[in-house]
């Protein structure tokens, strides 16, 4: 299944055989100090910057009815974002994942969107849709 919207991706996880638990890191976009002038020329126009993390949740997919679901409750931490990425983790046929079997995957997570390592992850604007990086 192509992963094109948020709705696609809440889809894909309700569907799986094995419960699931979906991570998220919200991340701001900023100009490093040290940006050259092209850089901030890029960066005046929407393009470039470096990725910030500044804030994760796991939740189960019946938890979120929407993306609205989830903008709404980011909303409540006061930070603007402009990209959020995903990811999953299944559990067993008897068990779902709990926060805590999230834990240290969504401190990888954050450390891996630190250093620039987003690949394995589903980038998606502020409208829900999924984004190409690079």
């Amino acid at each position: 299944m192509t992963i094109s919207s948020f709705d696609d991706l809440l889809q894909a996880a309700r569907a799986q055989p094995e419960p699931q638990r979906l991570l998220f890191v919200f991340a701001g976009v900023e100009l490093p100090d040290d940006a050259t002038s092209a850089q901030r020329e890029r960066f005046e126009v929407r393009q470039g910057g470096a990725l910030v993390p500044l804030m994760c949740v796991d939740k189960r997919p019946d938890e979120l009815a929407s993306f609205a679901t989830l903008i709404e409750e980011s909303s409540q931490f006061g930070h603007d974002w402009g990209i959020v990425f995903a990811a999953a983790m299944s559990g067993t046929v008897n068990r779902a994942p709990t926060s805590e079997d999230a834990e240290e995957p969504l401190q990888r997570m954050v450390e891996a969107i630190k250093r620039g390592e987003h690949g394995a992850y589903i980038p998606f604007d502020s409208q829900g849709h999924a984004v190409q990086m690079g």
